[in-house]
């Protein structure tokens, strides 16, 4: 017996010989990380492969202790949260250039899915309206021609202008990994191997921020690069701590929370992605008294202006348990006709090739929406029918055994909280979201 304990003790120092730049948590022994077998061929799923990390003599300002600290209180509330696996792998990923969905990001089921199709509806915006001048031409098949050159520089299009619009306009941060740490140990923190290797890069142009993300781009989008976690790590630096603490109200104290196992997204988290502001409320403007009138110490705080694209919100439950959140117009109307929708807690995006259809109400009798919902599952852009003068939609009130999902599917639904009693066809394509 004691042979053998002598043998696996031997074998775990050639394992920690063998990964040197491997820090353990400086908590307690039982909350330390399992050393990894070693016969794993796969890097271990915290480390950033080289060739992702950039040389310290590229510049930029080195993270310190209390900005680390600063970063995960905001996030998670406490400096002992780390992200997990799921969040750890996530980044931002294309479908294969020039095929029907080249223009479109594959999305993880996880908290990261959020920000996923946020930057997925403003690369379609890119694409679309900034691209192209006008209206002419503006077709499904132009998002189909989309090689990897453009892909990428949509995706910088996509990334900047979030972070631009964080800074008020003003300025962007962009954060990096580097080789080196750039901070050591502390007992009230917990390592995660990445997030002390940053490196913040600071801009007071939109087209400097978009230039240095596109020449860093595999920093975003390549496998193992911990791409989505870098870019809300620039989100965060670029708006700023203390300028986040003001846009939160009494009902909202961190950006994350825990559901499920997973860390997902708080709607201050997905308002600050779309506005640039990370208010916790989707109606318009702040809300100053209690349901019963009382002022309240602390106004809510929801959304103050339109923005480039928009978002809808429907939850079964929720509507059956009538705590359904009433968005307002600043998020539902925005200045280009694209929304993200969050349908029973997961995400997607809608969108429509006419800008028109926000600006002339005769546009909005019979049009088309097109959906994506970033799974690997969906293979063409859906097309919807979308009629809001003829055909009233009526509940139906025959087929009561029918489950709720065939009678009323849940992305016809969420149309019906902007255009309201509208039926839609989905021209032959079987009902999802």
């Amino acid at each position: 017996m004691s042979d053998c304990r002598l043998d696996y003790i031997e074998l775990l120092q050639q394992v920690v010989n063998k990964n040197p730049d491997r820090l353990l948590d400086v908590g307690k022994d039982e909350e330390q990380e399992e050393v990894p077998q070693p016969c794993r061929i796969l890097p271990l799923p915290c480390s950033i492969p080289r060739r992702l990390a950039i040389s310290p003599s590229l510049g930029g300002t080195p993270v310190t202790p209390d900005l680390a600290k600063s970063l995960r209180r905001i996030l998670f509330g406490g400096t002992f949260h780390v992200f997990n696996y799921e969040w750890r792998k996530s980044f931002f990923q294309f479908r294969e250039p020039n095929s029907e969905l080249c223009y479109a990001l594959e999305t993880d089921g996880g908290g990261a899915q959020a920000i996923q199709m946020v930057v997925q509806a403003r690369i379609i915006k890119h694409l679309l309206f900034m691209r192209q001048s006008g209206s002419e031409g503006r077709t499904l098949s132009s998002l189909s021609q989309v090689g990897q050159r453009v892909q990428e520089k949509a995706l910088a299009a996509a990334l900047s202008s979030s972070l631009w619009l964080a800074g008020q306009e003003v300025s962007a941060t962009v954060t990096l990994v580097s080789e080196e740490y750039c901070i050591t140990p502390h007992l009230d923190y917990k390592l995660d191997v990445f997030t002390e290797k940053l490196q913040l890069f600071t801009f007071y142009k939109e087209e400097d921020v978009r230039k240095f993300i596109l020449d860093h781009i595999q920093c975003f989008k390549e496998e193992g690069s911990h791409g989505v976690i870098l870019f809300l790590y620039s989100l965060i630096f670029s708006r700023s701590v203390d300028r986040l603490k003001e846009d939160l109200d009494s009902t909202t104290s961190h950006l994350l929370h825990l559901s499920l196992g997973n860390f997902v997204c708080r709607q201050a988290l997905l308002n600050l992605l779309l506005t640039g502001r990370a208010s916790p409320q989707v109606c318009n403007g702040s809300v100053p008294n209690e349901g019963e009138g009382q002022p309240l110490q602390r106004p809510l705080q929801g959304v103050l202006t339109r923005n480039d694209v928009g978002y809808l919100h429907w939850s079964r439950e929720q509507m059956e348990r009538d705590t359904l959140p009433q968005v307002g117009s600043m998020l539902k109307t925005p200045m280009f006709p694209v929304w993200v929708c969050c349908i029973n807690r997961s995400f997607s995006v809608l969108f429509s090739l006419n800008r028109s259809l926000l600006s002339d109400w005769k546009m909005e009798r019979l049009f088309q929406l097109y959906y994506y919902n970033g799974q690997n599952s969906q293979k063409t852009t859906a097309r919807l029918s979308v009629d809001t003068h003829s055909h009233h939609w009526e509940a139906p009130s025959k087929d009561q055994d029918v489950e709720p999902e065939k009678r009323f599917p849940s992305l016809e639904m969420t149309i019906r909280t902007k255009w309201d009693g509208a039926a839609i066809d989905w021209n032959g394509t079987l009902p999802f979201y």
